[in-house]
């Protein structure tokens, strides 16, 4: 089968796990041509002046002026940024910037899931500030450096939630351990739906009974697992479909189907 092209950053720097480029600089020749690829590492975009094209799981998304793209590892997307854009690229992997912290956890999880985020002039202000201050502490390097970007992400992406306007589908009335569970469900289904398509295999992963995370994803999303499951294989086929020339009965073939 073949796969979808994964895009991995090439420059020296990211061998520690992180990168933050000026867009400004970035763009400072030539228009930014990306075709439709995914990533194995978390992808932000942060625009002050924006012009282009946005495509991400076959949503074509606004490409304007103080606005935010979020993207997760496995995202299939295409973009195109013309010259003369401003703003701030962040790309980290997991073994950069990782959370073990519960909240803090929850926090890149909920803000993972919105993959755009339209802001006013006075809250991408806020945002350009800590952007700023995180990109003269990984020029400048000096020590402990990646402790203090580490936490200005955290501070970062708390303010990002704060600004955000009910990310992904989850509704506000939900109580925090479902929200954070179902996040944790959400992020399983990303990274295993091609082995594990039955309820109870991530039902054990996350130490719980197939009813308690029913429970759950009724509560917070109004959906069974198995909708949630049948959800995710019908957009990694989309995916296939879309991104390599793959025939649809060797998609199916490699995808499965639901037990």
């Amino acid at each position: 089968m073949k796969e979808i092209s994964i895009r991995q950053i090439k420059e020296p720097d990211f061998s520690e796990g992180f990168s933050i480029r000026n867009i400004g600089t970035l763009l400072s020749e030539k228009d930014l041509v990306q075709e439709l690829h995914r990533h194995n590492f978390f992808f932000v975009l942060f625009l002050e002046n924006g012009k282009g094209e946005h495509y991400i799981d076959f949503i074509d998304y606004p490409v304007d002026d103080y606005s935010v793209f979020f993207m997760r590892p496995g995202q299939v997307h295409r973009l195109t940024l013309k010259q003369g854009c401003k703003g701030y690229l962040i790309q980290f992997n997991r073994d950069f910037y990782s959370p073990k912290e519960e909240p803090v956890n929850f926090v890149l999880r909920k803000v993972s899931h919105k993959n755009h985020c339209p802001l006013s002039v006075e809250k991408f202000r806020k945002l350009l500030s800590q952007l700023s201050f995180i990109f003269e502490e990984y020029n400048q390097k000096q020590d402990h450096y990646r402790e203090v970007i580490k936490a200005s992400l955290e501070i970062l992406f708390i303010e990002l939630v704060r600004q955000s306007r009910s990310p992904k589908e989850i509704k506000n009335d939900g109580n925090q351990y479902s929200q954070n569970q179902l996040e944790e469900f959400l992020e399983l289904l990303q990274k295993h739906i091609v082995t594990h398509k039955q309820v109870k295999q991530y039902a054990e992963t996350m130490h719980l009974t197939t009813f308690q995370l029913n429970k759950i994803t009724k509560e917070t999303v109004g959906k069974s697992c198995s909708q949630l499951i049948k959800e995710q294989i019908v957009l990694e086929a989309k995916r296939n479909l879309l991104a390599t020339t793959n025939q649809v009965n060797q998609i199916a073939f490699d995808l499965g189907s639901v037990i």
